[in-house]
């Protein structure tokens, strides 16, 4: 997955909001919280994706090759993983990441947040 189809698959999900902060990093947010970062590789050359994920997926991925607990948010105990150079993840799997981040960010936030952008609402109450 390349930086244009990494912003648009995150554009594309619900309530997001987008900036380019920290050294020209793609910042994907929901609900004001980062939920996605394109950039953050010395490698200027190799695309870095970093998303947050469950303490399950954390242990599991965190060893595979091209994956690692990201840089400054996993130092400070933040289950974040980086992707940051082949053989990482597919980009089918890379995006099951990115949208399964966008979850666990979105249900963070206050329910009067969540409700403000439509999130996390059963139907038929």
């Amino acid at each position: 997955m390349n930086y244009d189809a990494f912003n648009a698959f995150c554009g594309a999900l619900p309530a997001t909001s987008h900036v380019v902060q920290w050294g020209g990093a793609q910042v994907w947010k929901v609900g004001g919280k980062v939920f996605a970062i394109g950039g953050w590789n010395k490698d200027e050359n190799t695309p870095a994706y970093t998303f947050k994920v469950s303490p399950m997926a954390f242990e599991l991925l965190q060893g595979e090759p091209g994956l690692r607990p990201a840089p400054y948010l996993a130092s400070r105990g933040m289950k974040w993983i980086q992707h940051y150079t082949t053989p990482g993840l597919n980009d089918d799997a890379l995006q099951d990441y990115i949208r399964e981040s966008h979850r666990i960010v979105s249900l963070g936030l206050t329910k009067k947040k969540q409700r403000e952008l439509g999130q996390n609402q059963l139907t038929g109450e």
